[in-house]
């Protein structure tokens, strides 16, 4: 291992430079709980064109630009009074009736008719949203009586470059025959904006920094609403703060200017900092309530920002790629680079991540917890345990609540929920609310924060989550369902791979290798802490039932019910993410293996799932293959200019457990150095180790699969609730769906990613851009295509 990498040289060479807009192109400034995300200007200029449902609208991506934090979060108002309570269903289960928070119909609630029986579960799932703070960007006229600009073809002469090692980025470009320079960045430690405007256009006014604020939006992935102007009051008090009310949400905005003024406009919710010369040093403070200490200057701030970003880059892990001869070096090394800073500002914060991190919102902004891992576990391997452990205390805080939601379902315990807010309540969905494998996460999680700390932190962490460790365990010890002294799980689950029926699926060969890998720790875990093994859990792990297997290969789970080669191909982890257990048998892994990556409907899978591809092909030996599935060509595994992983094109238009799953696979994969492939050097310092793996045990048997084979059909009738894949399948849907996208300029390589949503479903996502009419004429002309001359 190499201690003399040139950590500047290495970051500088990763140096982003824009010269033109783009709307997917946009820069964060941040700290893990606060962002502010700009255009090519280095503020919010621009909101048209980075709106992203303006784009969808035409086929196009854009990325949207907003203020967002971990602590600013909305509800709307709630006149019926929903409870979880009023959106759970009982399954039957092996130990009896267990309620589930499953009623939640996403394509009505994306379309806006919802059923009765599915609008608890709609309000619930929407609320609460994570807030856009406020939009600070200039006002361009070519003159005073102007209007203001709103496309950046007006510029010339744009050139934007984020130094990452010190987070600022600086802008500049020429408007109306004059240069505007702009330099924008963010305090370490609080949620302050701070930026410098120096231009001659300030000075007369063509140029000027507005403020304005929106509402909360509670859309999928709206961040916020702008035409709800009567829902919320934005004042400006005698102090100078702007005081900000939505609903029973309050904040302040508090600024410290120097060369310009604030005052509020005849426009509600708009501010406007009047310039008295050709420079501005502006600091935006957001917070929950008014500060009792004073803003800091630009400067104060600038020298804060580079000192800690300076202290992030030369402490923790570093790989350089720079002395490789294979042609792809340098782009995976960018994409690490990239990675290293967009998961520090959007994932190293005081709770988990949202999916696309302080950008924008999509799931309302909420936090999916299986993702937690994927976000920010390569935190502590890569030597950073600290910026892990901060969004590890949450847990601490719901511990209650996840008691609750065990004992409702009649365990012992605390059942951790998948998609949530700060408050810790489950999302009802008839998916997140059956998944599991976020439950060993926060063991696995602190086993690395352990791992990675020294002799007096690991004691401060046994003692301090101790009591949470046991309470995981223990759910997870009495969810295995004892049957003839084999231990089970589910019915119901719904495994990583989200496409099983949960009413009958068992035993999912992930699911149970970090099942008994996630007991196995909490049991070292009681160790550390100076108590026995829990035999009862020690029990379940000796009795777990083994993964399925059929010709020669694990299934995904071990019922009859093929293979789906869609989605996650999340029987992998097993031997990857999981390290070795007595689960898995390494030699069948590797024929999985194989016949997975041959095999797979790659299209389909997700961001994350190419790290997970490299972990077990790490652990299998074969390192040329692991390297090969971080930068496989597909369209989930593509990175920007900026770094961003988009998924779902303008759905998903950034996606960073693809960023947090790359680190954590090349920290895994660095441990392999020696074995690398030809024309790779790696040159890498400061990775802590991965917990160590248990041998297989020759002694277990898998379970035998035998597949049904299902009778052969007639060909089904294609309607709206068929799948975008059937239809594209069908010889005369595919020809009726082609020939209409076609027509509006898209093509279905855009549908790749959506092959098992209903065709219906394309008009909440268009956001009512393909409407109902052209469905129900698809259909039709299906139908008619069919029928006898």
């Amino acid at each position: 291992m190499s201690s003399s990498i040139d950590r500047a040289a290495v970051v500088a060479r990763h140096r982003i430079r824009l010269t033109s807009p783009d709307p997917q192109h946009v820069l964060t400034v941040g700290n893990g709980d606060f962002g502010f995300t700009s255009d090519i200007t280095g503020l919010q200029t621009f909101a048209n064109f980075h709106d992203p449902e303006r784009a969808m609208g035409v086929g196009a991506v854009a990325v949207n630009t907003a203020t967002m934090s971990n602590w600013g979060w909305h509800e709307m108002p709630n006149p019926e009074g929903y409870t979880l309570d009023d959106a759970t269903t009982t399954y039957e289960t092996e130990r009896g009736p267990v309620r589930y928070a499953d009623k939640h119909d996403m394509m009505s609630a994306m379309s806006g008719t919802i059923p009765k029986e599915f609008q608890a579960g709609a309000w619930l799932n929407a609320n609460p949203q994570r807030v856009d703070l406020g939009r600070i960007g200039f006002e361009l006229r070519s003159s005073a009586s102007a209007s203001p600009a709103t496309d950046p073809s007006v510029l010339s002469d744009t050139e934007q470059t984020l130094d990452l090692w010190t987070g600022v980025v600086d802008s500049s470009f020429r408007f109306s025959g004059e240069e505007v320079r702009v330099r924008t960045l963010a305090a370490p430690d609080e949620s302050t904006l701070a930026f410098r405007v120096v231009s001659p256009l300030l000075r007369d006014g063509r140029a000027r920094v507005v403020i304005r604020f929106p509402y909360a939006s509670d859309g999928f992935f709206k961040t916020d609403d702008w035409h709800a102007v009567n829902k919320h009051q934005s004042e400006l008090d005698e102090s100078g703060r702007i005081r900000r009310k939505l609903d029973d949400f309050e904040y302040v905005v508090e600024t410290s200017l120097s060369g310009a003024t604030l005052e509020a406009t005849a426009e509600p919710h708009v501010f406007v900092l009047l310039a008295d010369g050709d420079e501005i040093d502006a600091v935006v403070r957001f917070s929950a309530l008014p500060s009792t200490q004073p803003t800091r200057s630009f400067d104060e701030l600038e020298q804060a920002a580079a000192s800690d970003w300076e202290q992030y880059w030369t402490t923790g892990a570093m790989v350089d790629l720079s002395g490789s001869a294979d042609s792809r070096a340098h782009e995976l090394e960018r994409r690490i680079v990239l990675s290293q800073y967009l998961t520090r500002v959007h994932g190293s914060g005081h709770l988990p991540p949202q999916e696309t991190g302080l950008v924008t919102n999509s799931w309302q902004g909420k936090f999916h917890l299986e993702m937690h891992l994927w976000h920010a576990a390569h935190f502590a391997v890569w030597g950073r345990p600290e910026l892990l452990e901060r969004s590890l205390r949450w847990y601490l805080s719901i511990l209650g609540q996840a008691r609750q939601t065990a004992a409702m379902q009649g365990y012992p315990g605390a059942r951790w929920p998948k998609q949530t807010a700060p408050d810790g309540r489950e999302s009802p969905s008839d998916i997140g609310a059956l998944l599991v494998w976020q439950q060993p996460h926060i063991l696995h999680m602190l086993e690395l924060v352990w791992q990675a700390s020294d002799v007096s932190e690991r004691t401060r962490l046994v003692a301090v989550y101790g009591e949470l460790v046991d309470a995981t365990a223990e759910f997870m010890a009495a969810f295995a369902n004892e049957k003839a002294g084999t231990f089970h799980l589910g019915p119901p689950i719904m495994p990583a791979q989200e496409f099983y029926d949960a009413r009958t699926t068992v035993d999912p060969t992930f699911e149970l290798a970090y099942w008994w890998w996630g007991l196995d720790v909490a049991q070292a875990w009681r160790e550390r802490a100076g108590l026995p093994r829990n035999t009862e859990w020690q029990r379940v792990q000796d009795g777990l039932a083994s993964p399925g297997v059929a010709d020669g290969k694990y299934t995904a789970v071990a019922t009859s019910e093929p293979l789906r080669r869609d989605d996650h191909p999340s029987l992998l982890m097993a031997y990857g993410v999981v390290p070795g257990t007595p689960i898995i048998d390494p030699a069948l892994m590797r024929t999985t293996f194989d016949d997975v990556w041959g095999n797979w409907e790659w299209p389909t899978a997700w961001g994350w799932d190419f790290p997970a591809m490299t972990m077990t092909a790490t652990r299998l030996g074969d390192t040329a293959r692991a390297i090969d599935a971080l930068l496989r060509n597909e369209e989930k595994n593509q990175y920007t200019a900026v770094g961003h992983n988009p998924q779902m094109r303008g759905v998903l238009p950034l996606y960073l457990p693809g960023n947090g799953g790359l680190l954590l696979a090349v920290a895994l994969l660095a441990q392999e150095e020696a074995s690398l492939p030809d024309g790779w050097v790696w040159r890498v310092e400061g990775f802590r180790p991965f917990p160590a793996g248990v041998a297989e045990d020759p002694q277990r048997h898998p379970q035998e699969i035998t597949f049904s084979t299902p009778e052969a059909k007639a060909p089904a009738e294609l309607t709206a609730e068929t799948s975008i894949g059937d239809w594209l399948d069908d010889p005369v849907g595919g020809e009726v769906l082609r020939g209409f996208l076609a027509k509006t300029g898209t093509s279905a390589e855009n549908l790749t990613q959506l092959r098992g949503v209903p065709l219906q479903q394309l008009v909440a996502l268009s956001q009512g851009q393909m409407p109902q009419a052209a469905i129900e004429a698809l259909v039709s002309a299906v139908i008619c295509a069919g029928s006898p001359d």
